[in-house]
This record gives C-alpha cells, structure tokens and sequence, in this order.
C-alpha cells in the first residue's frame, strides 16, 4: 500500500515558503529523530535550493542514540548543512539554535542585517512545541494529531534574529515505500491515509531485528528471544494481540486493535528509545524507487505515445495497400 497525504492546505504553505524563501538566511529543518530520513521533506529541498540548512534532530531523547549520532553525522557531511539533535522539551533550547544559524551565517548581525530563519517540518513533529519552549509561552497550537498549526508567524529570539515559522507539510508523492509506512508511524500522515494493520506490520518488521530484546520485554512474547528476528510479522502482530488482551469471542486476535497497540506504543515511546532507519538503509530505499519510478515514468510515457499513435487521423485519399501482386496465381 502506497500512503499518501497532501492536503489542500499544504499546497498553500508551498507558495508561502516559496515567497518567504527570497528573504531567508537559513532554514531549520525540524527532523523525527526517529525517522530522520523519512521525515526529511525532498520538495523542500528543492524549495530552499542553496540557502544553509540546520538540521534539527527533534524527539531524540526518544530515539536510539548510536543511529542519531549516525544520523548527525551524515546531515553534517552535506554541503551547506549543520546538524544538531534536540528534545522539543529541552528548557534551554533557544541558544543552540541561535548560535547553529550564526555559524552557518556569519554575515549576517545586528540591527541592520538581522538573521532571517526560517523553520519548517512535516506535521507533528513536535515543532509547536518547541516554539512555545522557545518563547517560554503558548505562542503555538500544539496536539497529537497532523496538521494542526495552520498559519504562518514571527518569533524574534533576539533582537537581530527573525524566526518565521510555517505550517507543518508533507510532500504530494511519497516515493520511498518505507517512508511512507514510517511517517504513519509517527503520525505525520492523517488517520485516513493509511490502515492501522499495514502500518503496524511494517513497525514490526523494522523492529524485531535491531529491538527484539525490547519487543520481548514489553510483550512478555512466547519466542524465544532468538527466534523474533525471523518471525513472520503476522505471527508477531497475534501474539502481541493475545498477550495484551486483544481477543475476540472464540479467542480470535482483534488485529485491529493490536495494531492500534502497536502503533501507540512506538509513538509513545513505551517499547524504548528506538530508530526506524539508518543512513545506508535509507539511501537503498531512495535508489531502489529513483529506479522503480524512473520505470514508471517511461512505460507511462511509452503509453502516451501509443494512444497519440492510435488517434493519429489516416491521411485523406490514401488507399489501403495492395499486396495482391506479391501473391502467386
């Protein structure tokens, strides 16, 4: 199943940005510590072309700290581009921020050339909140749900240094499969994008390899440690069902419900600090749909061109051809 959410609104916070993006210095990315491939925006890279980037890894006290330092460090390697990781939580956030952009900015100062930043994310990455940290009052909504901050604002941190802050956005395609089950999983993606069994299936393959251990410690499972790793994800999903309670009558697994368990817990955070993705494994998955969609885009171009043949209008007068001299009487 491929999922999708591009929501009306988003479209609107394109063309805000792509206007915002002419005045702007940096621009602070706002990353899921737990997904920071996936929840990269590829069209905002596109949108911010050359402008420095920070790139903020949020949520990181939820997260696996070995794969964020990992992660850190692959953001840090690209041109342009700074890396720090951060909890939307954390009481002093502000001077971190302020001095990343700084450095990546050191032209710009005072009153007379102050900072421009702009900072954007997909929805719920936990950006409201780091607002509201950063000004020490409730300057944005915040919830659990995507999609809630719907306008744009303007936090000065300092005196020379303007935050513009914009509504969370997803992209219209999600090309990278995984990605999109990832950002399910966080919550990134409106409940009716996506079902709650595919997603929590895919949680359950990415998990039992690299946090077997803790799968088998918040479910009390019946593998044997060494077994989960191969599991069917199916086999997981029902056992985690029936181990917390999910039965129906006759003592069949309410899927549903232990996807809901599933996917809650990872959100949450109740399973252990857990990274969805590594760099090299998400740099595979990118490959892998740059092909598939490269595939798709010549048979549907290859498409196109029979159609326009098949409709191309026979030439006036042209008689049909005649082969009846190449028969022998």
């Amino acid at each position: 199943m491929a999922i999708q959410w591009f929501p009306g609104h988003m479209n609107v916070t394109k063309k805000a940005i792509l206007e915002r993006i002419k005045d702007i210095d940096v621009v602070i990315e706002l990353l899921d510590a737990r997904l920071p491939g996936s929840s990269a925006n590829p069209m905002l890279a596109e949108m911010t072309g050359t402008r420095r980037k920070l790139k903020v890894l949020n949520k990181q006290d939820l997260a696996d700290p070995e794969r964020t330092e990992a992660w850190l460090a692959w953001y840090s390697a690209q041109s342009d581009t700074a890396a720090i990781a951060l909890d939307a939580g954390d009481t002093a956030p502000a001077q971190r921020l302020i001095k990343a952009c700084r450095e990546l900015a050191p032209n710009r100062g005072g009153m007379d050339k102050p900072l421009r930043v702009l900072i954007c994310g997909i929805p719920n990455v936990g950006k409201s909140t780091l607002l509201n940290t950063l000004v020490g009052k409730k300057a944005a909504k915040t919830g659990d749900e995507a999609g809630v901050t719907r306008i744009e604002q303007r936090i000065n941190l300092a005196s020379d240094f303007y935050l513009f802050d914009t509504p969370g956005m997803l992209w219209p395609k999600i090309l990278v499969e995984q990605s999109g089950y990832h950002l399910a999983g966080s919550g990134a993606v409106g409940r009716n994008a996506y079902d709650e069994e595919e997603v929590a299936l895919e949680l359950l393959h990415r998990l039992k390899g690299p946090y077997a251990q803790l799968l088998a410690a918040r479910y009390k499972l019946t593998f044997p440690l060494a077994d989960i790793p191969g599991a069917h994800d199916d086999a997981l999903l029902e056992e985690i069902g029936r181990r917390r309670g999910a039965v129906m009558a006759g003592g069949r697994v309410n899927l549903q419900k232990a996807a809901e368990i599933v996917i809650n817990d990872f959100r949450s955070a109740i399973l252990g600090r857990i990274t969805l993705e590594t760099p090299p494994e998400f740099e595979a998955w990118v490959a892998e749909a740059q092909v598939r969609e490269e595939k798709l885009q010549a048979e549907r171009a290859a498409r196109n061109q029979k159609r326009k043949s098949d409709r191309s209008p026979r030439v006036l007068g042209a008689a049909p051809a005649d082969d009846s001299d190449d028969l022998e009487d």
